[in-house]
């Protein structure tokens, strides 16, 4: 085997304003990375690496100039085989997920199956949340009612980029129609808290039978957050914490102990540094999911079949496939809040068929 490679620069242009407590998301780059065997071109992997200003390591040229190193040295022919890519990618994660995504792809026929399971070949279903994003309180309220007539039974919200009070508005206009047994609510912080702040708003949140909320305070506050952890009334699932300690898993969660963790394969490792944090995080008995980091679809069907090899059946974070007006078509599909590979409908990657 010759292996060959190319790469491909896409920005994504949101349908919307996305509005985070970092700021407004218009746009986004990805950055995909094709690898094929130069006597068969036509069958490919293909990876996403899609990093993420204000959170990922190697966000912008320090991705895309990792990349054009790696195609490089692939085309030269230091790589022979699939064995020889193992490479050193500790402070590039969405590159690793990109080059491991490939990989697995081409391994495995080039048809976008990254993991033989039922997602992929049964069109196993994936419980999943659908994400109202911060903006108007009108704005957000309309999302949520969007949202609940899809059939979704698990609304996540981001919080703290409006007056607290109209968020809880909003929170209580959900449980008016409709008790946690019927819909299960998550909220997302971003780090929008004080530390002083932080435990008075947990409490107010609480009344809303709140299943989670992510990260309420900014990173790297241990003893802060293993404080709220102990004391929380809402249980606490740690997001950007992992993305800024990747290398000291256990003792962060050991000091933390969190109730929960969230998995975002391009910001932690790729699918093998994902892999880990699961398995420490179970064995310390800390729940988790997984969620996308706001990939095309090319890296969400790759997350998706990643987290159908858990069989986790708390909703995963994987609803972002309709963010952007310029996506890739592809066989994921979702209904009634589930997301599941519809082996009818097709891919379409021209843009990566030439050569």
């Amino acid at each position: 085997m010759a292996l060959k490679a190319q790469y491909y620069k896409h920005t994504l242009n949101f349908r919307f304003d996305a509005g985070t407590s970092r700021g407004v998301l218009k746009n986004k780059a990805s950055y995909f990375i094709k690898i094929f065997d130069e006597n068969t071109p036509e069958i490919f992997g293909l990876g996403e690496a899609g990093p993420l200003e204000g959170l990922s390591l190697d966000f912008g040229v320090l991705a895309e100039n990792k990349i054009k190193e790696i195609i490089n040295d692939i085309n030269s022919g230091i790589y022979r085989k699939f064995g020889d890519l193992d490479l050193d990618l500790l402070n590039f994660p969405s590159v690793k997920f990109a080059i491991e995504t490939a990989i697995l792809d081409l391994q495995n026929g080039g048809k976008r199956m990254i993991f033989k399971n039922d997602f992929f070949e049964k069109s196993e279903r994936i419980n999943i949340n659908g994400l109202v994003w911060m903006g108007s309180k009108d704005f957000m309220k309309k999302q949520i009612i969007e949202k609940l007539e899809s059939g979704f039974d698990t609304i996540k919200l981001k919080i703290g980029a409006i007056d607290f009070n109209e968020e809880m508005e909003l929170l209580r206009f959900i449980r008016k129609q409709f008790a946690a047994s019927e819909i299960s609510l998550r909220v997302d912080a971003n780090g929008a808290f004080s530390v002083a702040e932080a435990f008075g708003k947990l409490q107010t949140l609480s009344q809303f039978e709140i299943h989670s909320i992510e990260q309420p305070v900014k990173v790297n506050q241990w003893e802060e957050m293993a404080k709220l952890c102990e004391k929380t009334p809402v249980p606490i699932a740690l997001d950007e914490e992992l993305i800024e300690n990747f290398a000291s898993k256990e003792t962060l969660l050991r000091t933390i102990k969190p109730q929960y963790i969230i998995l975002k394969p391009s910001l932690m490792g790729g699918i093998s540094g994902s892999s880990e944090w699961i398995e420490t995080a179970e064995r310390l008995g800390i729940d988790w999911w997984m969620t996308s980091a706001l990939e095309s679809n090319v890296g969400l069907n790759a997350i998706c079949q990643f987290a159908a090899t858990y069989q986790n059946k708390l909703p995963q974070g994987l609803g972002t496939g309709k963010l952007y007006d310029n996506n890739f078509d592809s066989p994921l599909e979702i209904q009634s809040g589930q997301i599941f590979y519809n082996q009818y409908y097709e891919w379409n990657l021209d843009n990566f068929k030439t050569n």
